[in-house]
């Protein structure tokens, strides 16, 4: 699609702050006013859309992408949103782990366990460890002190949250993102420990190399996602 409009913009409206292009405000794909909680977010959206040359790019618009997602999706059923991210707590990357006596092991247990023990001690849970792939069930009550924890967040921060769960198969590592001091290139580093390892045994495909490297960059547009949607919040 050739580009339709000069500027985009952002606008205060009722709600919240909402992008307008050429002064016509911009809606959801599903229909509904794309209506963010904060200038910034706002202000990010309208750099995404102005950022476009004389052909329209779906694939650059990653934030209007989660943007919809949040509205069209999270919002009207916060309960699925919150049930899928603890999916990925209950299968996190980062508690399951090679057998010891695997090299493999010692580096996963460096890497990740002083992540997996600040979120511990954050959020005042347990998580088991587990060693091979067979499935340990987490903690009821691990379990219920993360959903209570995401339950506080507003559907765009989820949205996001998602994002980043789904692109490392961690709920840890999406939380640990929200972090003041968290680094985006590090925490997708640690996620892709096992995959590095492979690739530094076998060598390295220069296509798994670009598209792990499109993922990385969707990984760090969430995290950025979610601190610009938090702005102002208590």
């Amino acid at each position: 699609m050739k580009r339709f409009y000069r500027e985009a913009a952002a606008a205060e409206v009722d709600g919240g702050w909402q992008v307008a292009l050429d002064g016509r405000a911009v809606k959801t794909a599903g229909g509904a006013p794309q209506i963010v909680p904060t200038r910034a977010l706002a202000e990010a959206l309208a750099a995404e859309w102005n950022a476009q040359g004389e052909t329209l790019d779906p694939a650059a618009f990653l934030m209007r992408g989660m943007a919809d997602h949040a509205i069209d999706t999270v919002r009207p059923d916060r309960s699925a949103a919150i049930a899928k991210l603890l999916a990925f707590g209950e299968t996190d990357t980062l508690c399951y782990r090679a057998d010891p006596d695997e090299p493999l092991h010692p580096r996963q247990r460096e890497a990740w366990e002083p992540l997996l023990a600040a979120l511990e001690a954050r959020e005042g849970i347990r998580f088991e460890r587990v060693s091979g792939v067979m499935h340990r069930a987490q903690p009821p009550e691990t379990l219920d002190a993360l959903r209570a924890r995401l339950e506080t967040f507003n559907e765009f921060t989820l949205a996001a949250l998602q994002a980043m769960a789904s692109l490392t198969a961690s709920l840890c590592v999406a939380l640990a993102a929200l972090e003041n001091d968290a680094d985006a290139a590090d925490l997708w580093a640690l996620a892709n420990l096992e995959e590095d390892w492979q690739a530094d045994l076998w060598g390295r495909d220069a296509e798994a190399e670009a598209r792990g490297t499109a993922r990385g960059r969707e990984f760090t547009v969430a995290q950025a996602f979610a601190r610009l949607a938090r702005e102002q919040q208590p």
